[in-house]
């Protein structure tokens, strides 16, 4: 018998397959004019930062978390790593990413020696529910749009902190339920209501304290989502159409129906873009 686990993690797999990731984005790269020999982190942002608010969601959150030059962080739920080369890049840090989606971990590892980056960053299939790393290994962590695809919140941030050192801090940018209502589906993390595993803020700080954590800030992200979706359909307009590279490339068809929806939720005030900050004590 499969259980809810099981089940959760056949349906975000499901969600996320593409079949032809890296070439999609290989194709992309060429109608930019760029290669895989000349690709810079910025021509990939649109792509591989599968967030709301792409690369300006994640200096926003960075900037909070502020970690040590050549710490060694962890990027939970790492997608194709776009934070991750960022974080690498930018802040001089060593970064560890695990995914559960394989396609996501190889194209991702495929881009980070593109960019020369395979020494500083390592990104891995698995669980972050169960994470191959021994107990205080890393000096802070980060996960964006993670936590709508896993049930067990608790679970998720008791092995957070587990492999986190003691002071570190971890961020979190997630989807999270504003009121109740009925939400309008397909969504990017979800086709349906049963796998949208949603919770409200009060729900993750619960559960975040539960685990070990003290919180630090809470921020809704609200107006900086609408006002992200509004600047996206505007360069569009200007510039007559899709971009080669975007998040049409990942979820491709099913594109335009699934940002029309989570636009329509975030207008209704049903669900929210929040960022939570905490500290391991």
């Amino acid at each position: 018998m499969l259980n809810d686990k099981t089940v959760s993690e056949k349906a975000v797999l499901q969600n996320y397959a593409h079949g032809d990731l890296l070439n999609a984005i290989e194709a992309g790269l060429t109608k930019l004019g760029k290669s895989k020999e000349n690709v810079s982190l910025d021509d990939l942002a649109p792509v591989d930062e599968f967030h709301i608010g792409s690369r300006g969601a994640t200096v926003h959150l960075m900037q909070q978390l502020a970690f040590s030059a050549k710490s060694h962080v962890l990027d939970v739920g790492c997608g194709l790593g776009g934070a991750a080369r960022f974080v690498a890049t930018q802040f001089n840090n060593k970064v560890s990413g695990i995914d559960l989606t394989s396609e996501y971990i190889a194209t991702g590892n495929a881009l980070c020696q593109w960019l020369g980056l395979s020494d500083q960053i390592s990104l891995q299939q698995g669980s972050a529910l169960s994470m191959p790393y021994q107990s205080n290994t890393f000096d802070g962590a980060y996960m964006m749009h993670v936590g709508m695809n896993i049930k067990d919140k608790t679970a998720l941030f008791s092995e957070i902190y587990r492999v986190l050192s003691p002071g570190a801090m971890f961020g979190i940018y997630d989807v999270m339920r504003v009121q109740a209502g009925d939400l309008a589906y397909p969504v990017p993390w979800a086709s349906n209501d049963v796998d949208s595993l949603l919770a409200n803020e009060a729900d993750y700080v619960n559960a975040l304290q539960s685990a070990g954590f003290k919180v630090e800030a809470v921020n809704n992200r609200h107006d900086f989502a609408l006002q992200f979706f509004d600047d996206v359909r505007l360069r569009n307009e200007k510039n007559g159409g899709l971009p080669p590279l975007g998040l049409h490339t990942l979820m491709q068809a099913s594109t335009g129906q699934k940002l029309t929806n989570l636009m329509s939720n975030i207008n209704r005030k049903l669900v929210s873009p929040t960022e939570i900050i905490v500290r391991k004590v």
